[in-house]
């Protein structure tokens, strides 16, 4: 049976986001078992479990990197109608371009790490469309500080950069254009504890300050307890807990 997250103080509102029914099997391995999930806007939805439950997954399906071998997922947008899972490739990378941002827990996936900081997170203006200098310099200047990146390394590359810097280099690319949805993957992993405070701090900070709808997956409950309203727990592929952080915690 589908288990689908709920929200009642959000229950006349429309979800932005709205998964059914996800199955994934990677050979002999069933990554995904009939995982369904729904999130409102400006909701942050934790997504717990052990390694190997699924819920990295399931965030790649959310992000359009994998394709279930069941299921739907759609976002309510304008212009947007439909399975997202029936576009082509083509259409998903326009879509995750300019409506979805995604925060990786390897740096390496989502930054090239040679090229400039604000080159980063122009290149995602570029995709999107932009040509002007000028324009992708200031924007990648307004994203970077929003993420609360030091301005004056702005055009030090990545690998240059502490793990804590290059996830802010990942955040002002994944927000360059106010995505309806941000996810992010284990984005503190591997940071000091200091750090990742600060990082957390930000995150909340934009969640609060723009309403950002986001999904965040984490090992850590302190990660998920510091940002989420609800909580879906993974195990070995299936969604085993759900509900509203403090009750989930409790």
């Amino acid at each position: 049976m589908s288990l689908t997250m709920e929200a009642p103080r959000l229950a006349t509102t429309q979800p932005l986001l709205t998964a059914r029914g996800l199955s994934l099997t990677y050979g002999a391995v069933q990554a995904l078992r009939d995982v369904s999930a729904t999130v409102y806007p400006g909701e942050v939805l934790g997504i717990v479990g052990e390694s190997g439950s699924g819920k990295s997954t399931f965030l790649r399906c959310l992000n359009l990197e994998e394709t279930p071998d069941e299921g739907s997922y759609t976002l309510d947008l304008p212009d947007l109608d439909g399975n997202l899972f029936d576009l082509d490739r083509f259409a998903r990378r326009m879509l995750c371009a300019t409506r979805i941002g995604i925060v990786y827990q390897n740096p390496h996936l989502g930054l090239l790490m040679k090229h400039s900081s604000s080159g980063n997170v122009a290149e995602r203006l570029l995709v999107a469309g932009e040509r002007s200098f000028a324009t992708l310099r200031e924007k990648a200047r307004v994203a970077l500080d929003a993420s609360e990146f030091p301005l004056d390394r702005m055009d030090a590359p990545p690998m240059e950069l502490s793990g804590g810097m290059q996830q802010r280099v990942q955040l002002a690319k994944a927000i360059a254009l106010e995505p309806a949805l941000l996810l992010l993957d284990e984005p503190t992993t591997g940071l000091d504890v200091s750090v990742q405070a600060l990082v957390l701090d930000t995150l909340k900070r934009l969640q609060q300050e723009r309403r950002i709808t986001m999904v965040i997956v984490s090992h850590d409950l302190g990660v998920i307890r510091t940002l989420a309203d609800r909580v879906m727990v993974m195990r070995r592929g299936q969604v085993v807990e759900q509900g509203l952080a403090d009750q989930v915690f409790q």
